[in-house]
C-alpha cells in the first residue's frame, strides 16, 4: 500500500514538472525573437555592455544609462558569443532564467511544505500541491511572462533568491536528520561515518546556498535588501521560544535552523556551517562591494533619482506619498496593474480577483500562525522586505504599481496564493465533509490544474494578441529601428553614402544590432555644437558623397527637435535629391555639401524680450528660408515650394516646476488662422522646461511646412506660450496677453 502511494506521488510529481515545463516554455520562449516587436534601449544597452565584455572590457557593474547589475550583461555575453549580435541572443538569457525560476518555485515551495512542521512528519501532498500551484500560475502570469520575454535584469533575481532560500531549507532538513542521528548511542563505527558522511553532504549545500546568495548582488538593485530577509528571518526563531522569563527554551521548535542552534547549542560544528554560509556569500559578492566601496555614487546613481522621500518626487509631502505608494502596491493585488505597456497589459493586476482572494487568506493564515510554522514567517517577510524597495521609489511620470520592482517578492506572492488554496481547503474539508480519503485531494488538485490551464489560455491570449498587437508596445520597441537596420544594411559599402539617424537612447540597440558596411552616425549633441559636429561628418575629405538623413514620421520615436535641426542644416548647405517614404520613417538624400563657410544653425539673432508671467522669456529670434537667414525687423520675404526655420531663444526662472509648449500660428490679413503649429520645449539635454537646474538660455528650433493651397499674400506670426500639463497660455507681463505677434510674412510664387 505504501509503494502504491509512494509511486503515485512520483509519478503526480513527474506530470506536474512535465506540465509545468511545457507551459512556462510555451510562454516564455514561443516567437522570442519577434514578440516583443524591435529591441527596447535598455535591453540595446545590455547588448553594448556584452560587446564591451566580449571586447575584455570587464566589470561587476556597469554605469551607463542609470546603472546595471553585471549578471545580465555577462549572459548576454555568452549568448552573443555563440548566436550573434541577434535578439535571440539578447532576450534568450531572461527567458531561461523566467522559465527555470517556475522549477525552483515548484523546488521550494515542496522544500517548505513538504514536511509537518511539529513533527518532523512527511507531508509529500501539501508540498505537491503548494509548491505545483505557485510555480504554475507563476509559469501563466501575464506581468511575469512580459517581463520574463523582455531582457531586464530583474528576472535573474526571484531564481537566485529562491534557489538560495530552497536550498539552505534544504541543508536544514538534513541538518535535523543527520543532528537526531548524532544523538542516537549505536555505539556502532558505520553509523557515525554515516552521520559524517551527511555532515559532509550537508555542507556543500550551505556553500552551494552561500554562493546563490553572494550572486545577489549582481541580479538586480532590490537585491540589496535580502539581507534583511536572511538576518530576520534567522532572528525570527528566537521569538517563539523565548519564555516570559527571558530564558530561551530549547528544542521546542523540530524545524530549527542553523541559527537557532548556534544560539541555543553552540557547538562547533554550527559555527562552521554558518561561517561556510557567509564566507561563499561574502566571497562571491566581493567584486561587486569592493566597487561599491570605491566608487559610492554609483551604489546610488539609480535609486537617488527614485527615492521618494525626495522633495522633488513627494512635493513636500513625504508620508503621504509613502502611504500612496504603499496603497497603489495593495492595490496590485486584485484591482490595478503596472500602466507602463513594457511590464504589462496596461492596468493589469499582479493577481486576478480570485487569485487575490486566496493571497490575503493566505498572508491572514500565515500572519496567524507565523509564530508556530516557519515557512509561513518566511513568506510574510520576504512579501513586505521585497516590495519595501518598490513602495520606497517614486516616479514623477507615473503611479504604482511597478511590476519590476517588486520582482525580488514574485515567488513569495505565488506561494501565498498557492498556502490560500490550502488552507481553505482543509477548512472546508473539515467543516462540511467527513471524507478524509484521496478523493477531496483529487478534487482539490484537478480544480487547480484546471484553473492554470484555463489562467494559461487567457495569458496566451493577452500576450501574443492584445499586448503584442498594442501600438504603444511597437513604440515602446522600438520596431522600426529593427526596420530601419534591415535598410541601411542593404545600402552598399563602398563608401557612396553615409546615414545620419537622430533618437535619443535608441543608439545602444542601433548599435548592438547593426552590422552593416555603410557608416552610420547616430544624432545626440548639444546644442551649441550640434552644427558643427555635423559639418564634420558630410565635408572632410573622406565624407561620402552622398548623405542619407532619416527623419522620423508620426513622433514614433521622440528626438528632441534634432530631426528639425538637421532639416535646417541640409536646407541651408546641401542640395535635396529626393525622398524614399516608408512606414514609420522617411530617408532624405542630400548631396552638393557647402564647404566654403562653416555650418551654423543661424548667423544671428534678431533681440526681442517678451517676459511671461509662468517664469519664461523669450530673448530673440532667427528665421530664414533656405541658406538665406532675413532679419525679422522687417517683413520675411518667402517663396512658394520651401519650408521656413525659425529659431527662439528662451530663458526660465530657475526650478520652474513647468513644461512649456509653443503654439506657432499663421494669420491673414483679416486676422483668421490659417496655419497653426505646436511644439514642446526642450533644453538641448533633452530635458523639458521644468526639469529644474541652472537657467542658461537654450535655443528651440522650428522647420514650418505652410499649407500647399495657402493664398499668397501678408501674414502675420504670432506665438503662445502654455502649460503642457494643465495647456493654461502664460500671459505677456505688462501687456497680459496670451498671443504675442514676432514677425510679418510676405508670401509669393517662387517664380
Amino acid at each position: 500500500m505504501a509503494g502504491d502511494k509512494h509511486l503515485h506521488l512520483t509519478l503526480l510529481t513527474i506530470g506536474t514538472l512535465i506540465l509545468l515545463a511545457l507551459l512556462v516554455l510555451t510562454m516564455r520562449l514561443h516567437r522570442l525573437t519577434e514578440i516583443p516587436p524591435g529591441l527596447h534601449h535598455d535591453e540595446g544597452t545590455h547588448g553594448v555592455n556584452a560587446l564591451q565584455v566580449l571586447q575584455g572590457e570587464h566589470a561587476p557593474f556597469f554605469p551607463e544609462n542609470n546603472g546595471r547589475e553585471g549578471m545580465i550583461v555577462y549572459a548576454i555575453a555568452l549568448t552573443t558569443s555563440f548566436l550573434g549580435r541577434t535578439v535571440l541572443a539578447v532576450r534568450l538569457p531572461t527567458a531561461l532564467i523566467s522559465a527555470g525560476t517556475v522549477l525552483v518555485l515548484f523546488w521550494l515551495g515542496w522544500i517548505l511544505f513538504g514536511r509537518d512542521e511539529h513533527g518532523g512528519r512527511p507531508t509529500p501532498w501539501r508540498g505537491l500541491l503548494i509548491g505545483g500551484t505557485g510555480a504554475g500560475l507563476l509559469a501563466v502570469s501575464l506581468g511575469q511572462t512580459v517581463i520574463g520575454r523582455t531582457a531586464l535584469r530583474g528576472s535573474f533575481l526571484p531564481f537566485f533568491l529562491s534557489l538560495s532560500l530552497a536550498l539552505l531549507w534544504w541543508a536544514w532538513s538534513h541538518d535535523e536528520q543527520s543532528y537526531s542521528s548524532k544523538d542516537k548511542p549505536t555505539g556502532q563505527s558505520p553509523a557515525r561515518k554515516n552521520v559524517l558522511t551527511a555532515k559532509l553532504g550537508n555542507w556543500w549545500r550551505i556553500a552551494l546556498a552561500g554562493v546563490c546568495t553572494g550572486l545577489l548582488p549582481y541580479t538586480y538593485i532590490t537585491a540589496r535588501f535580502t539581507p534583511f530577509l536572511f538576518l530576520l528571518f534567522g532572528l525570527s526563531f528566537l521569538l517563539p521560544l523565548v519564555k516570559k522569563g527571558g530564558g530561551i527554551e530549547a528544542g521546542k521548535d523540530s524545524s530549527s535552523p542553523i541559527l537557532f542552534r548556534l544560539i541555543a547549542s553552540p557547538t562547533r560544528t554550527e559555527w562552521q556551517k554558518a561561517g561556510i554560509f557567509v564566507a561563499f556569500s561574502v566571497l562571491v559578492a566581493a567584486p561587486i562591494l569592493l566597487h561599491f566601496a570605491r566608487n559610492p555614487d554609483h551604489f546610488f546613481l539609480r535609486s537617488a533619482q527614485t527615492w521618494v522621500f525626495d522633495s522633488e518626487r513627494n512635493l513636500g509631502n513625504p508620508f503621504g506619498t509613502f502611504l500612496s505608494n504603499l496603497w497603489g502596491y495593495v492595490l496590485a493585488f486584485g484591482f490595478r496593474g503596472d500602466l507602463l505597456p513594457r511590464h504589462n497589459l496596461v492596468g493589469k493586476p499582479v493577481l486576478n480577483i480570485w487569485q487575490a482572494l486566496f493571497f490575503w487568506i493566505g498572508v491572514g493564515t500565515a500572519a496567524w500562525q507565523w509564530r508556530k510554522r516557519p515557512a509561513y514567517r518566511l513568506l510574510l517577510l520576504w512579501l513586505a522586505l521585497l516590495i519595501l524597495p518598490a513602495v520606497l521609489a517614486r516616479e514623477i511620470t507615473s503611479v504604482p504599481p511597478n511590476t519590476i520592482r517588486m520582482i525580488g517578492a514574485i515567488p513569495a506572492i505565488f506561494l501565498l496564493v498557492a498556502v490560500g488554496i490550502w488552507e481553505s481547503f482543509l477548512f472546508v474539508r473539515r467543516r462540511y465533509s467527513h471524507h478524509t480519503d484521496a478523493r477531496t485531494g483529487v478534487v482539490l488538485a484537478s480544480l487547480v490544474v484546471l484553473a492554470i490551464l484555463f489562467q494559461g489560455v487567457s495569458t496566451y491570449r493577452d500576450y501574443f494578441h492584445k499586448w503584442a498587437s498594442s501600438p504603444e508596445i511597437h513604440r515602446a520597441y522600438g520596431s522600426e529601428w529593427t526596420d530601419l537596420i534591415e535598410i541601411v544594411s542593404d545600402q552598399a559599402s563602398d563608401g557612396s553614402v553615409a546615414f545620419l539617424v537622430p533618437g535619443f537612447l535608441w543608439q545602444y540597440s542601433f548599435e548592438y544590432l547593426y552590422q552593416g558596411g555603410a557608416p552610420v552616425h547616430l544624432v545626440h549633441t548639444d546644442m551649441p555644437d550640434f552644427a558643427h559636429r555635423t559639418e564634420s561628418v558630410v565635408t572632410t575629405s573622406e565624407s561620402p558623397p552622398e548623405v542619407k538623413v532619416v527623419d522620423w514620421s508620426n513622433d514614433v520615436i521622440w528626438s528632441g527637435d534634432e530631426e528639425q535641426r538637421l532639416a535646417v542644416l541640409f536646407e541651408k548647405y546641401g542640395r535635396h535629391l529626393g525622398t524614399e517614404q516608408y512606414n514609420d520613417f522617411q530617408i532624405k538624400t542630400y548631396a552638393d555639401f557647402s564647404r566654403d563657410r562653416p555650418w551654423t544653425l543661424y548667423e544671428f539673432l534678431d533681440p526681442l524680450t517678451v517676459n511671461y508671467d509662468g517664469g519664461i522669456s523669450l530673448l530673440g529670434l532667427a528665421a530664414g528660408q533656405g541658406e538665406k537667414q532675413q532679419s525679422t525687423q522687417s517683413p520675411l520675404n518667402l517663396k512658394k515650394g520651401n519650408p521656413f526655420w525659425l529659431a527662439l531663444q528662451w530663458q526660465t526662472a530657475p526650478e520652474l516646476g513647468v513644461d512649456f509648449a509653443v503654439s506657432l500660428r499663421l494669420h491673414d490679413a483679416e486676422g483668421s488662422n490659417v496655419f497653426q503649429g505646436d511644439y514642446v520645449l526642450w533644453r538641448p539635454d533633452h530635458s523639458p522646461t521644468g526639469a529644474g537646474g541652472q537657467s542658461e538660455p537654450f535655443d528651440s528650433l522650428h522647420l514650418i511646412e505652410l499649407p500647399a493651397d495657402l493664398p499668397f499674400g501678408d501674414y502675420e506670426l504670432r506665438i503662445v506660450v502654455y502649460d503642457t500639463e494643465s495647456l493654461k497660455p502664460t500671459v505677456e507681463l505688462g501687456v497680459w496677453e496670451a498671443e504675442t505677434k514676432i514677425a510679418h510674412l510676405n508670401y509669393s510664387d517662387s517664380k
